[in-house]
C-alpha cells in the first residue's frame, strides 16, 4: 500500500532551499578566493574537488570536497526532521544534487555530483556508503582514474542498498547514478579510448 505524501509549504520551501544549497559553487569560491584561479577555465573546467586540487593544491581540493559533501548532508538532515517520509527525503536529496550539477549561480552548469551525493547518503545508509567509498578509493589507487572510482561508487551503492534491505533509498541512488553517469559521459568515452587523464600522472 502506497502512502500519499502531503507537501506542506515548509516542506516545499525546504526543497527549494536544498536546491539553492546544492547550487553553492564552493569549488569556484575557494579557488578564486585562495588562489585567484577560475577552475572553469583551467584543467578539466570543472569546479569539483579533483580539479581544484589539481589547480590549487590538495588542501584546497579537500576543503572543496568537505563543503560539497556538507551540502548534501545538510539537505538530508533537515529533511529528515521536517518529514522522514522516504519520498520527501529522496526529493530533498535529489534537489541538492541537481543544484550541484545545474547550479543557478553558474548559469545552470556545475560539478559532477559525486561529493554532494556522498553527503546525501551519509545520514541515510552510512555503512553502505562507506563500503562503496572504499571500493571507489581502491579503484582509484589501483588504476589512477578518479572518474572510474566515482563511477564505481555510484554503481556499487544501489547494489549495496538493495542487498542491505534499504529499498526505500534505492530510487534515490538510481537517480543519482543516472546523473553521475550523465556528467561523466566524456570521461567514460576517454576511459574506453584509453585517453583519460590519470591522477598519478597528473601528480607525477
Amino acid at each position: 500500500m502506497t502512502e500519499t505524501l502531503y507537501v506542506t509549504p515548509l516542506m516545499a520551501l525546504w526543497l527549494a532551499t536544498a536546491y539553492a544549497l546544492g547550487s553553492a559553487p564552493w569549488g569556484l569560491v575557494i579557488a578564486k578566493t585562495c588562489s585567484g584561479i577560475d577552475p572553469r577555465g583551467h584543467g578539466s573546467g570543472n569546479t569539483g574537488a579533483t580539479n581544484v586540487a589539481r589547480l590549487c593544491g590538495f588542501g584546497y581540493g579537500a576543503a572543496t570536497l568537505v563543503c560539497d559533501v556538507l551540502k548534501g548532508a545538510v539537505a538530508i538532515y533537515v529533511a529528515l526532521r521536517l518529514n522522514p517520509a522516504p519520498l520527501f527525503v529522496s526529493l530533498a536529496g535529489l534537489c541538492a544534487v541537481c543544484g550541484h550539477v545545474f547550479s543557478c549561480f553558474m548559469r545552470f552548469k556545475g560539478g559532477k555530483a559525486v561529493a554532494t551525493s556522498i553527503g546525501v547518503f551519509l545520514p541515510l545508509a552510512f555503512c553502505q556508503l562507506l563500503t562503496a567509498a572504499l571500493l571507489c578509493l581502491a579503484v582509484i589507487w589501483r588504476f589512477g582514474y578518479v572518474s572510474l572510482g566515482s563511477l564505481t561508487l555510484v554503481t556499487a551503492l544501489p547494489i549495496l542498498l538493495a542487498t542491505g534491505g534499504y529499498w526505500q533509498w534505492l530510487p534515490l541512488s538510481l537517480g543519482i547514478f543516472a546523473l553521475v553517469a550523465f556528467k561523466h559521459r566524456e570521461n567514460i568515452t576517454r576511459l574506453r579510448a584509453g585517453t583519460e587523464k590519470s591522477w598519478r600522472k597528473a601528480k607525477g
